[in-house]
């Protein structure tokens, strides 16, 4: 018979058990079946507790069988990584994968046990829900959540299905259907209406999208959570819709304008009563439907700059977001970005930002900066010291995909940070857009769990030597990724991405990465109201064509290797988008010479230039516009559903707004389809336009080419005639076809 002392003693070390017990076994096991099907009986999860209260994995060889240990499910991933990445140099990733396992997978010589120092891991912009992830269904988010989980993030935004969220908010206090039609925008477009940018832009947002993305929200966190990660919810900010106004006239709002074409928003002021009641509601309904992990991101000055530098608005707003999170949640922490204090530094100066941030106590915020890398403002302004902050690298602009990164900041820049500032509790990654430049994206994540600063060239870090055969040998992190990403070690294609360390992944400061003139709108000068397309390089472009050379070169042998036939695509993209800024000025300068036939010869080798990309990108399902397409009108269950989808699709990367609008060309891709589609129709109108001129002796009416352009887009943005939406013909036979079309020219060009 069991003492009721004893009994209690038991029941309360099992109820103690439970509660701390982090990994999700079952969860775990099915994730290592997702990733490494054909060995998933290999391994065996084992859960051990925190290191100091940090996230830890161990790993190592008992009985034939590789044990993954870890606190939590993030960290049995982190350690199946290291052992792929290690033992087995093979590499799951973005863009191009290389999974091939032994028959009998590699022993662990000896057990190793490695906490990670960073106590969050971020990852997410509000932006990327519209450049990258709007399409997205349940497989692709499935895909992304494992990525994250093998690369240690713990701290991902969550912003899918919030509409529904506000819905039921808003409905409960009165709004219609109609209120809400011209509230609610196109799904491309969500992530602006939740930063208190714009509204109704793109709309209106059918119930059948609120409903289906609040179902696949609740997937997406119950899957986050299994890992062991704690997403950040969204709190209400103080943006309302324009119909609130009119039915609550007596309540005080403040009229806001992002200043891009889409008109003004109203914001609540935080001292109004309805400020705590509309923040309890949302968190209420919030937490009924998706549940809380109590991390909330509420931002109400991005790209919105406040009405008065008068430090007590800015206080009592900062008092007034926080309330309206703890009135609902005692335990909400508030996740600022830190955005606004480095694009609109004008404003917020010391003052403001200390009325902002000292508003809320310090275990109630954690402060993203978001450029950390760009800026260095947490240092300037020593603002973020007693607040906690995570070092934060944003990477993209617009979902571009030009090559471009800056790779010794990225190789650990944060590591070095971390000392000088104690309040740091961690780093991120917040790209506007991904699915681009994964070399840089592996890098950053693959400091999770490491202590010392990378030097990507000559890394020596002895608990991360390679082993093999049980005979230590030290790899540089450089030649680690080649080898896990191609398959195999490659003497050319290493002093390749040593080009390309010198040239695309330079470290001097570049706010995004060059642009091409293709993607422009064509004028007389490539800056002609064409901000977003600034052709201004900060390196050789020769350099990149010395690495080009190479990877043909390389062709052959690592051909088989999918990682790298996107990079040799994708490198021969940035060599020939390099040269087509070279082409223009002499089409231009023919033209102003009325030298007719070297402006038809430029004029000629320009448009072959763009057929020759969009041959080159059509063999890579990575830079299809069909596919974009394809997934967008894929969420819908009705043909209007599925043209309103469309639109969006092809509006955001395009005007991105109305034909006036002053964003267009900020999110342009090279994407086969786009390319031939959109981008050369507009050249080859200009080049006739300007060809008419000379054979006329008249002057070309720009003015008039403008309009008709803008017309052109507009209808183009409307249409639904079809791209492929699977690859054509052969990567490496195209890239080397192109090397030996354009080498010998660019010799020329580059001495």
């Amino acid at each position: 018979m069991i003492k009721p002392k004893s009994f209690l003693l038991s029941l309360s070390i099992f109820i103690h058990f439970t509660a701390i017990a982090q990994v999700d076994k079952q969860a775990a096991e099915a994730f290592i079946k997702r990733i490494v099907p054909s060995h998933a009986g290999d391994f065996l999860v084992s859960e051990i507790p925190p290191d100091s209260g940090r996230d830890v994995f161990e790993l190592e060889s008992r009985d034939g069988k590789i044990i993954l240990g870890g606190n939590k499910g993030l960290s049995i991933a982190a350690a199946l990584s290291y052992y792929l990445k290690t033992y087995c140099h093979d590499d799951f990733g973005w863009n191009g994968e290389n999974m091939h396992l032994p028959d009998t997978l590699p022993p662990v010589p000896q057990k190793i046990h490695q906490p990670t120092p960073y106590k969050y891991r971020y990852y997410f912009n509000y932006t990327a829900f519209g450049y990258s992830m709007c399409w997205w269904n349940w497989g692709r988010w499935q895909k992304e959540i494992d990525l994250m989980a093998l690369n240690g993030i713990n701290m991902p935004l969550a912003l899918t299905g919030e509409e529904a969220v506000w819905q039921k908010v808003y409905k409960d206090m009165g709004l219609s259907d109609k209120d809400l039609n011209s509230f609610f925008t196109g799904p491309a477009y969500l992530p602006w209406l939740w930063l208190g940018n714009l509204d109704g832009w793109g709309g209106p947002l059918p119930q059948h999208w609120i409903d289906s993305h609040k179902e696949l929200q609740q997937k997406i966190l119950e899957r986050e959570r299994s890992f062991g990660m704690t997403p950040v919810l969204p709190a209400f900010n103080g943006y309302i819709p324009t119909a609130f106004k009119a039915k609550f006239p007596q309540h005080k709002f403040t009229t806001t304008n992002w200043g891009q074409g889409f008109g003004d928003k109203y914001l609540l002021n935080a001292d109004d009563s309805l400020f705590t009641i509309i923040g309890k509601k949302f968190l209420d309904a919030q937490t009924e439907v998706y549940g809380t992990d109590h991390f909330y991101a509420a931002d109400t000055f991005d790209e919105n700059t406040p009405v008065t530098d008068d430090s007590t608005y800015i206080s009592g707003m900062s008092k007034q977001i926080l309330a309206a999170m703890t009135v609902a949640d005692s335990k909400s922490v508030w996740v600022l970005s830190g955005s606004p204090f480095h694009t609109d530094a004008h404003f917020w100066k010391k003052r403001q930002l200390k009325a902002l941030l000292d508003a809320v106590p310090d275990n109630q915020m954690i402060v993203i900066d978001m450029t950390t890398d760009e800026a260095d403002f947490f240092r300037d302004s020593n603002t973020y010291a007693k607040k906690p902050w995570i070092y934060g690298t944003l990477q993209n602009y617009g979902g571009n995909n030009t090559v471009a990164g800056r790779m010794e900041q990225d190789a650990g820049e944060f590591v070095a940070r971390g000392g000088l500032s104690k309040s740091m509790v961690g780093y991120g990654i917040l790209p506007e857009g991904i699915e681009q430049n994964p070399a840089i994206f592996e890098l950053t994540m693959d400091q999770g769990w490491r202590t010392k600063q990378i030097d990507y060239i000559n890394w020596r870090e002895e608990s991360f030597k390679r082993e093999s055969n049980k005979k230590l040998k030290s790899f540089n992190w450089l030649e680690d990724y080649i080898e896990r990403r191609y398959g195999k070690s490659n003497p050319g294609v290493y002093k390749a991405w040593l080009f390309l360390l010198k040239s695309v992944y330079i470290t001097n400061f570049y706010r995004q990465g060059p642009a091409s003139i293709i993607t422009g709108r064509p004028s007389f000068h490539m800056m002609d109201d064409n901000w977003h397309v600034d052709t201004l390089t900060n390196y050789y472009p020769g350099t990149l064509v010395n690495a080009w050379a190479l990877f043909v070169q390389s062709a052959d042998q690592l051909k088989n290797s999918d990682g790298f036939r996107y990079d040799l695509v994708d490198i021969t993209r940035q060599v020939l988008a390099d040269y087509a800024n070279i082409l223009q000025p002499k089409i231009m300068n023919a033209y102003a010479l009325t030298d007719t036939a070297g402006f038809k010869r430029y004029s000629g080798e320009f448009l072959q230039l763009l057929d020759d990309m969009d041959e080159l990108l059509s063999t890579r399902q990575d830079f299809l516009l069909g596919k974009w397409l394809s997934d967008a009108r894929a969420n819908g269950i009705a043909t209007e559903e599925s043209d309103l989808y469309e639109f969006n699709a092809r509006d955001l990367i395009t005007l991105w707004g109305d034909k006036n609008s002053p964003m267009h060309e900020y999110s342009n891709r090279h994407w086969g389809g786009l390319i031939k589609g959109f981008y050369k129709p507009r050249w080859e109108a200009f080049f006739e336009g300007l060809n008419q001129s000379l054979i006329n002796h008249g002057p070309f009416d720009i003015n008039c080419y403008q309009s008709d352009v803008k017309d052109w887009e507009w209808y183009w943005v409307h249409q639904h005639d079809q791209y492929p939406t699977t690859p054509i013909g052969n990567s490496v036979d195209v890239a080397v076809k192109l090397y030996k079309k354009y080498s010998g020219l660019l010799s020329q060009v580059y001495p």
